[in-house]
């Protein structure tokens, strides 16, 4: 079953999420999303549980010549985190992919000034941290924000997202305390698939979204 678009994706997973946090698995979430798709998602889901939303910026590393297939991803100042698998698939070094990595690291920083007001990423010490994105392909991206996120010591880290591949998601179930999917299709292919309007979402729209919700605790 397809999603009609990102904010009705939103809504359902939140509807999700709150069934959660009235069992007592989510205390004082913070939500961040993963721009610049999973804002329209994010939005519903920080609203679902009255949450503070934040973005964390991460970008993907995408496979040369394909860059829609991700090979590994950057967030922050961290080192680059590849998929040794599609590497070696691909006959690639982390070496061979400087130049993207400084191209991708580029843009993520200008990025997290527009949305932020500050390169640097969300304070999540000891908060329940919700990760959203609109869905799970290879789940490059999310790994390396997860990744990250652990490192800044959340109380509970949370992965959600409407849609995913089968094999990822069962990946991420190591990366994160918990993993919330509403569809795991075996006939996954792309996130897209499973909308019917999967229309790119813009610097202007992910910016709108951010101040029509208002400035969160953990943001400048």
């Amino acid at each position: 079953m397809r999603f009609h678009d990102r904010r009705t994706a939103g809504q359902e997973l939140g509807l999700r999420l709150m069934e959660w946090a009235s069992d007592g698995g989510l205390t004082h979430p913070l939500v961040l999303a993963l721009p610049r798709g999973g804002v329209p998602v994010a939005i519903e889901v920080a609203r679902a549980l009255d949450a503070p939303l934040d973005v964390l910026v991460a970008r993907k590393v995408g496979l040369p010549g394909r860059p829609e297939t991700g090979i590994g991803a950057v967030v922050d100042d961290d080192p680059p985190l590849f998929d040794p698998r599609a590497l070696a698939m691909a006959g690639l070094s982390e070496d061979r992919l400087a130049q993207d990595v400084a191209r991708e690291r580029a843009e993520l920083k200008r990025r997290a000034m527009l949305y932020r007001g500050d390169p640097s990423t969300p304070q999540v010490g000891n908060r329940t941290v919700v990760l959203v994105d609109d869905g799970l392909a290879t789940g490059a991206t999310a790994r390396a924000a997860l990744r990250h996120l652990r490192r800044a010591r959340p109380a509970r880290l949370v992965l959600a997202v409407p849609v995913g591949a089968p094999e990822t998601v069962a990946e991420m179930r190591s990366e994160a305390d918990a993993v919330v999917c509403l569809r795991q299709p075996p006939d996954f292919r792309a996130v897209g698939l499973w909308y019917d309007d999967f229309e790119q979402v813009g610097d202007d729209r992910v910016v709108e979204i951010l101040n029509g919700y208002g400035t969160s605790p953990s943001r400048t």
